[in-house]
């Protein structure tokens, strides 16, 4: 038989006809399957016309079933125990996933909060593989749906709809000097923003729109230099008065490192929401389910906790 023909025939007969073998009762068989008498009466007759056999004779108020009833009881066994496991729901288990997730994401969220859930990301799945892509946030909906991204992490710079999303924490937005710089151990005033020289970090999320939209109406500053890394702006950070603009966490990471001192933007900027965003396909997949339950988890206390360590929440 062809798997057209296959997919014609009412396939839950065959449950059916287990439930009769297992009771050798109409009646009991009613029951167990949430039926009539007569309705379950009417489904034996439906397994009659399409096995082609009696299946049962009547002795008393027991079912006695036929040869081929039997050999089809033991053939439904196996088949049927895989359809029970295949439709029955199951506990995830990362210890054991070997998938492949492919997240889109920004150097911002490279370089800050994603390195922090890694570790405890392969601890609960060693045997899975991540991999980054860089994130478009033009050609967001594009990289979610057939360029095989599972789960973009940005900062939305628009609407998502019809994708989900989940926000992990808003980050702000501070300043990095020197500590040779002539501010260093001063008060950072507007005017100062304004006339000395700038490093724009991680614009990729449109941090510099954010800003100048902050600035719209005040004279334009000195920008010297716009990058996706900070590494070119230390190289001149004590070759003149710099200010470094960066998002919160990147001003936590590096400032102890390198040297340098945070400062408060001196205007007032409202923090921006940084999510998680993936597209339906992924939504009830256990596997994605987990990934994102975990980076939700461990990004968003991260964001909390260094806004905290800072001092300038």
């Amino acid at each position: 038989m062809e798997l057209e023909e296959v997919y014609r025939r009412d396939l839950s007969l065959l449950v059916a006809l287990k439930v009769l073998l297992e009771e050798n009762s109409v009646s009991q068989a009613a029951l167990r399957l949430n039926l009539s008498q007569s309705a379950m009466s009417r489904v034996l007759g439906r397994l009659r016309d399409m096995l082609q056999d009696p299946l049962f004779t009547r002795q008393g108020q027991h079912l006695i079933p036929t040869q081929r009833a039997l050999e089809l009881s033991a053939e439904l066994n196996e088949p049927l125990e895989a359809l029970r496991l295949l439709l029955t729901p199951t506990d995830f288990d990362p210890t054991l996933c070997r998938q492949r997730f492919v997240i889109a994401t920004t150097d911002y969220a490279m370089q800050t909060i994603l390195p922090f859930a890694l570790p405890r990301i392969y601890e609960e799945a060693p045997h899975i593989s991540l991999e980054f892509l860089p994130l478009q946030h033009d050609q967001l909906q594009t990289q979610l749906t057939t360029n095989g991204a599972d789960i973009a992490i940005c900062r939305p710079t628009g609407s998502v709809d019809p994708l989900h999303s989940e926000v992990l924490g808003q980050v702000s937005v501070f300043c990095l000097l020197s500590k040779q710089h002539p501010l260093a151990e001063k008060e950072l005033t507007l005017e100062d923003y304004l006339s000395l020289p700038h490093a724009m970090i991680a614009i990729s999320d449109g941090v510099k729109a954010l800003i100048d939209h902050a600035l719209e109406g005040y004279p334009s500053r000195k920008m010297v230099m716009r990058a996706y890394h900070l590494e070119a702006a230390l190289a001149i950070v004590d070759k003149m008065p710099l200010i470094i603009t960066v998002p919160a966490d990147l001003a936590y990471l590096v400032a102890e490192r390198h040297d340098l001192v945070i400062k408060s933007l001196p205007f007032e900027f409202t923090p921006f929401d940084y999510s998680l965003i993936w597209h339906s396909r992924c939504e009830h997949s256990a596997p994605q389910r987990w990934l994102r339950s975990l980076l939700k988890e461990e990004c968003g206390r991260l964001i909390e906790k260094r806004i905290g360590d800072m001092g300038l929440a």
